[in-house]
């Protein structure tokens, strides 16, 4: 926050020559302060307090120029802000705290993925439960073909007594095998949709 003016060569000439005249009853604490300033090297600062004095001196004077033109050149003086050194306690909790944060949000982003689904090579337990579902297909399969089979060789027996002819036993051994061949399919198909149990 500024406190203090850099003055220009305007105000330092202004006050130089009001201190230069001997009938000016400038009280002596400020012709003592306004010596100082403009007796330092540039760039020199002008406190506000000292402004006001002038001021308050300059009106009720009835000098014909004001403050703000003695300040036409000058600038306020922003002194820098100096940041106090950070507390290492303190920078050490917030990095633990982001660590944590970037964790829980590492977590959060990743807890759908399976590393076992990740690894080409896949674990022997994973061997082991793929060659038992293979299994399970492929006894599937060859319980639907002997069913279907059988009930086209029983079929095709057991139409000896009711037909003479060899197409006719043969046709209804294959319509036979067909009502077979689609129950156990509709049965198959139920089970593998998990409806009625796992398969």
């Amino acid at each position: 926050m500024a406190s203090a003016f850099i003055i220009g060569n305007k105000f330092r000439q202004k006050v130089m020559d009001l201190l230069g005249t001997t009938e000016s009853s400038l009280p002596q604490t400020l012709r003592e302060e306004l010596e100082e300033i403009i007796g330092k090297p540039e760039p020199t600062t002008l406190p506000f307090s000292t402004a006001r004095k002038l001021k308050k001196y300059m009106q009720d004077e009835g000098h014909p120029f004001y403050l703000h033109e003695l300040l036409d050149e000058s600038s306020l003086y922003l002194p820098e802000v100096v940041k106090p050194p950070r507390n290492p306690e303190l920078v050490a909790r917030l990095e633990k705290i982001k660590a944590k944060l970037a964790n829980e949000e590492y977590n959060r982003i990743t807890r759908n993925v399976n590393t076992q689904e990740i690894n080409r090579n896949g674990t022997l337990a994973d061997f082991g439960r793929e060659v038992r579902s293979m299994k399970a297909v492929v006894v599937t399969i060859f319980n639907f073909l002997v069913t279907v089979v059988a009930a086209f060789a029983c079929s095709y027996m057991g139409s000896q007594y009711l037909f003479a002819e060899t197409a006719t036993r043969v046709i209804s051994a294959v319509i036979a095998a067909s009502v077979v061949g689609l129950a156990e399919l509709y049965v198959l198909v139920r089970t593998m949709e998990g409806e009625l149990g796992e398969p």
